[in-house]
């Protein structure tokens, strides 16, 4: 749980980071450029050697959707809402998780399902804005795609990964960033008008910082420390990002919050983390 922890801790300050500086780009572009950078990074540990063809194929079926498909939908979504109402809808990660989880079991896991309510109302109740809650249906809609996108690839590489002992993950986690290059891509080349794209400084520090750390490295990472846990926690973590950029906030930056509301938010997290450790076996049965 440690890798989710840490990712967890550095996602926590990238909201403001594409809403502050990249919104003027073409948002296509902006995933486009954050994936490419993410699979550079990756290219040099690929081992492919005694891999089948069907698995390469999948793992960058996965990457498509979980990175390629989330980014589309996730970058886009800022040309139509506020960021602390992005950071709000993205609390229903977790049940995406789980539904997706049942799915591919073909049951109902009682308590992963309750732990992820919990940690969607735990995020709710932090990150509930103050501010008017104004909204587009058509951003809600693209976070929500962003959000299932994610869910179902964190499922579907663990299941992959789970199922074949032989693959390690930084010999072929690089095909997932292939994938998701594609994806983005070709998204890139139908809206981005590159014979006027124009790209300050400031914008390619953040392109790099997001592309090589919060994406590369904590991809990786994430889908690793995914592997390390039940579905339930691995759910329940998904929002975790939340209070931890919070608590962030009001360290480093000095920020104001609503301390009642944060520390309900915070015992919420720790009840769904309970429940999911102490009644676990019981989603088996």
């Amino acid at each position: 749980m440690m890798y989710l922890v840490l990712v967890s801790i550095i996602w926590g300050f990238s909201f403001v980071l594409i809403k502050g500086t990249l919104v003027p780009l073409d948002s296509n572009f902006v995933s486009f450029a954050r994936i490419l950078l993410s699979f550079i990074i990756f290219i040099p540990f690929v081992r492919l050697g005694g891999i089948r063809l069907s698995d390469k194929l999948r793992l960058m079926v996965i990457g498509g959707i979980q990175f390629g498909l989330m980014y589309v939908a996730y970058v886009a979504a800022y040309q139509y809402l506020p960021a602390h109402v992005i950071a709000l809808l993205t609390t229903t990660t977790p049940l995406f998780v789980t539904i997706f989880n049942d799915m591919h079991e073909r049951r109902i896991h009682k308590v992963f399902l309750l732990a992820a309510l919990l940690a969607v109302v735990a995020g709710a109740v932090i990150k509930f804005p103050d501010q008017p809650l104004s909204s587009s249906i058509y951003g809600v809609a693209l976070l929500q795609i962003s959000n299932a996108t994610f869910a179902f690839g964190q499922i579907a590489y663990k299941k992959l990964m789970d199922s074949r002992k032989i693959l390690q993950d930084k010999n072929v986690f690089g095909l997932t960033y292939g994938g998701a290059v594609v994806v983005t891509g070709l998204f890139s080349m139908a809206t981005t008008d590159f014979r006027r794209l124009s790209v300050q400084p400031n914008q390619w520090l953040t392109l790099l910082y997001l592309g090589i750390i919060a994406s590369g490295l904590c991809f990786f990472l994430w889908n690793l420390g995914a592997r390390k846990v039940d579905e339930g926690r691995l759910a329940v973590m998904n929002n975790l990002k939340i209070p931890i950029g919070v608590v962030a906030s009001l360290v480093i930056l000095r920020e104001s919050t609503d301390y009642v509301r944060l520390f309900a938010g915070c015992a919420l997290f720790a009840l769904a983390l309970w429940i999911n450790g102490r009644a676990g076996n019981l989603a088996k049965v």
